[in-house]
């Protein structure tokens, strides 16, 4: 059997898939399936997939039907920088206001309301499609972020990892390493037991060398971006499933449910390893 793993060719995923890059043969029992968060959202809820560092709202989605690698995931220190609202007036002027949202991340989407919502009081008009001249902000994730703010065409720009920690004190959790339970059927459960254990070496590895690893990375996927933007860019980003990133991805998962953006809050499950 074969484990079908959803890849994000995002720089934030690097450190995750970085060591896997020309070792596919070593891995002859994965499978690697390219896409955005949304994509893999989908091939996790659909079957199609069995496990990915997804958005982290897809456990909630579908409760009970997946599980939580235990240590690792993707958050920030405070500042995430690739998630980001960018806006032509102040966020606390945006009633009423066109603001565009991105189709990658179905997370970063929700917490963009929740904040917009719950901590601002501001009910925009939300827009899905293409930016156009006449919006008055839109929400950028991965690359596509990370390259708008080198353009600097917005007189304000939220980064959205501080938002969420300056108002409830615990780091955002954006993606998390979501587990489909058919995965833990005896045909599979040895191959993703080594493979989370390669995860976790590609992310050490990546720490120990990240400018190797960039250079692999780089060479499979590159970004219109300075070469030092992105390796500041890893000064950002904490990808330890601390204590209290579970309890924020909790809180994320109540207040989602609040605004009925999804039907419950489901409790944490974990992989044993």
């Amino acid at each position: 059997m074969t484990l079908r793993v959803g890849r994000i060719p995002f720089l934030v995923c690097a450190p995750f898939f970085h060591d896997f890059l020309g070792r596919e043969s070593e891995f002859k029992d994965v499978e690697f399936v390219d896409g955005a968060p949304s994509a893999h959202c989908a091939g996790l809820k659909e079957g199609s997939i069995h496990l990915s560092p997804a958005s982290s709202i897809t456990f909630a989605q579908k409760p009970g039907a997946f599980v939580l690698a235990p240590d690792i995931c993707t958050s920030c220190s405070f500042e995430v920088r690739s998630v980001k609202l960018f806006a032509k007036c102040p966020i606390k002027e945006l009633s009423q206001k066109v603001v565009r949202l991105t189709a990658q991340s179905m997370t970063s989407v929700n917490l963009l309301k929740i904040l917009l919502e719950e901590r601002y009081g501001v009910k925009p008009q939300y827009c899905s499609g293409t930016l156009g001249k006449h919006d008055d902000a839109c929400l950028l994730i991965g690359d596509q972020a990370l390259e708008e703010n080198e353009r600097h065409r917005f007189a304000y720009d939220y980064d959205l990892g501080v938002l969420w920690q300056d108002w409830l004190h615990v780091p955002f959790v954006f993606g998390a390493w979501i587990v489909s339970k058919t995965a833990l059927q005896p045909g599979l459960k040895d191959s993703l037991r080594r493979y989370l254990d390669a995860t976790r070496e590609s992310v050490e590895h990546f720490r120990q060398n990240p400018l190797a690893a960039l250079d692999r990375w780089l060479a499979r996927y590159p970004v219109d971006l300075p070469r030092p933007v992105i390796e500041n860019y890893y000064s950002a980003l904490d990808y330890r499933f601390t204590e209290d990133r579970k309890r924020s991805l909790s809180l994320f998962f109540e207040h989602a449910t609040s605004m009925g953006l999804i039907a419950e809050a489901p409790p944490l499950e974990f992989l044993p390893f």
